[in-house]
């Protein structure tokens, strides 16, 4: 595993011995549930539509919602009690299972089935091939991050070496490349929604491909919680797994307008046409699951993504960083 992977387990589990370390009570009627989501995105439409439709209420849960803004700093709050559940890419989950804790991080809901980001041109291009990028400069992700990690997964399928064909700038900080890209930075850029699109509508880029669909399906995000705190509160946990279905039953059953208006309240930045057409672009790539189970199938092809990253060499078994009980449950 490479050394800046191991540097950030070692200060994930430095955290994780702090007096902070506990599992939150779950004997009130009205529990009160810290998330920790790893950006704030229209990505994430089910979970959104699950606040604003009540349904962790309906559950007996208060949600408290923090952005962690990057998978170190939502597994950071997870290990160190700050978040009693976390939201990333289960990249991190591997991390730090492989890393020797004991009281690792379990992913229980997959939402996500493909990649949320999107290739973004300072120029138009009509018929997008990959192989552009060659000599190009492009802004990327954090290096042992999902995005940056399915970005080079795609680069490889289409015959193209990472390291020696382009040049990637991953010293940009996760939600500022869009602004970097604006001033001038770079040939390309990968951005998140409402990044890509804010560019296409200021005339600053162009969205010429998506990585959710050039990548296939792979399984980019997931509710996690630790293992212990999963053990304490299983009612809990399938409570909130029940509220997230429900949230997916509704995108999957309404139109992009529909889910568009829903969510509005959590975007108030971004008027309701704009966030109607980034729900449509997610929509149209079938980017959410119909239920939240996290397959052997899925949790094998990212471990294989990882390899092909470099940033894992240990076996990690699926019956211990994988729990199926409460989604099999909630989609029934």
């Amino acid at each position: 595993m490479k050394k800046k992977t191991l540097a950030f387990l070692l200060v994930l589990f430095s955290l994780c011995t702090m007096p902070g370390c506990k599992a939150q009570d779950s004997t009130s009627n009205d529990t009160k549930v810290v998330l920790n989501e790893v950006a704030h995105s229209i990505f994430y439409a089910p979970m959104y539509v699950a606040i604003e439709n009540g349904y962790f209420e309906e559950e007996g849960i208060q949600l408290q919602l923090v952005t962690g803004f990057g998978a170190d700093k939502t597994m950071t709050a997870l290990l160190s009690g700050e978040a009693d559940i976390g939201f990333m890419g289960s990249e991190s989950t591997v991390y730090t299972y492989v890393g020797g804790a004991s009281d690792y991080v379990v992913n229980f809901a997959q939402l996500t089935q493909r990649a949320g980001n999107f290739l973004v041109s300072r120029e138009p291009i009509e018929e997008f091939r990959w192989d552009m990028l060659k000599g190009s400069d492009v802004l990327g992700g954090r290096a042992g991050g999902m995005p940056q990690m399915v970005f080079e997964y795609i680069l490889k399928k289409n015959g193209i070496d990472p390291s020696a064909d382009l040049t990637i700038d991953q010293s940009i900080d996760f939600g500022s490349t869009a602004a970097a890209f604006s001033g001038g930075q770079g040939d390309f850029t990968v951005e998140f929604e409402p990044h890509a699109t804010a560019l296409e509508n200021k005339g600053d880029g162009y969205v010429v491909a998506s990585l959710g669909v050039d990548s296939g399906y792979v399984p980019y995000t997931a509710f996690s919680a630790k293992k212990s705190f999963i053990e304490a509160n299983p009612e809990l946990i399938q409570g909130f797994t029940n509220s997230i279905q429900k949230g997916m039953d509704y995108v999957n059953s309404h139109t992009p307008e529909e889910i568009a208006k829903i969510i509005a309240p959590q975007f108030p930045e971004t008027d309701e046409e704009t966030l109607t057409q980034i729900v449509t672009r997610y929509y149209e790539q079938n980017t959410w699951k119909e239920d939240l189970v996290f397959s052997e199938d899925a949790f094998d092809l990212l471990v294989n993504i990882l390899r092909e990253a470099g940033t894992l060499d240990a076996e990690v078994p699926y019956g211990d960083l994988v729990n199926t009980d409460f989604a099999t449950k909630a989609a029934q």
